[in-house]
């Protein structure tokens, strides 16, 4: 190990032991939260599943379609994307953008991760993903919030730049979404929750992260990271997050101008 990983290593350990001292909802890792606790409260056996800007790293494991029976269907952009995927991972695939894409609503569930911040046009996004899903189905996501620090940097800083300095010093981010185009267009809570009602969806779960592991490799760096967390959260309250989940969920049944069921 060379004298710059110890000296990260240690800057992480310092971090980790500071974060101790904050209420417990301020280190959970939402990624994880996100794959291991919400999404299997919501893939059902036999579920047909869109998995949306996976790519040719689907979310769901080989292992876990066939033990639910699930039928696994790939939308992404990127049609070598899709093709690289592991074989067997996707039932169907579909290369169309999500901003402009109209589904067929047949889907149980809508999975996409880490997605939304990559896109341009996010109204147009969650318009794609609601159309995907049956009623009664839902739309899981979890995504970074425009406002972490981290975001605001990567806004502002040169592509060339940002990609060299994230893949040398977090190597494991380049083989995620990590190094493509971010636009964290309205990717907010509180504006997924006006573009999830304009598009009939129903909030059924959130949850707002309050941690990334970005500022970790240089203790000092962290602790003005968490400061500028706590005054950001003062002004903007809920869109201060580093990072969210939400499940959406299209109902059974909706409603008409006149307030009957149709």
């Amino acid at each position: 190990m060379n004298l710059i990983q110890k000296f990260i290593n240690l800057n992480v350990k310092l971090s980790i032991l500071f974060n101790k001292l904050l209420p417990a909802a301020f280190s959970v890792d939402g990624n994880k939260d996100f794959i291991h606790k919400v999404l299997p409260n919501y893939v059902k056996l036999h579920d047909i599943l869109y998995d949306v800007g996976g790519g040719s790293r689907p979310f769901v494991s080989i292992s876990t379609k066939r033990r639910l029976s699930l039928t696994i269907v790939g939308l992404d952009i990127s049609a070598d994307e899709l093709s690289r995927a592991p074989q067997g991972a996707y039932d169907r695939t579909i290369a169309a953008d999500l901003c402009t894409y109209t589904g067929s609503g047949d889907a149980d569930v809508a999975v996409c991760q880490a997605t939304l911040e990559h896109v341009p046009d996010t109204a147009g996004a969650i318009r794609g993903l609601a159309s995907t899903v049956r009623p009664g189905g839902c739309v899981v996501i979890f995504a970074p919030c425009r406002n972490a620090l981290f975001a605001r940097l990567n806004l502002i800083l040169p592509e060339g730049v940002k990609r060299r300095l994230l893949f040398a010093l977090f190597p494991a981010k380049a083989e995620g979404h990590d190094g493509f185009k971010a636009y964290y267009d309205r990717c907010t809570p509180r504006e997924i929750e006006a573009l999830a009602a304009a598009n009939n969806l129903v909030v059924e779960e959130r949850q707002l992260y309050w941690i990334s592991s970005y500022f970790m490799i240089f203790f000092p760096t962290f602790i003005f990271w968490r400061i500028w967390q706590g005054v950001s959260y003062l002004a903007l309250g809920k869109n201060a997050a580093e990072t969210f989940m939400y499940v959406l969920r299209r109902p059974l049944q909706t409603t008409g101008g006149d307030g009957a069921s149709q």
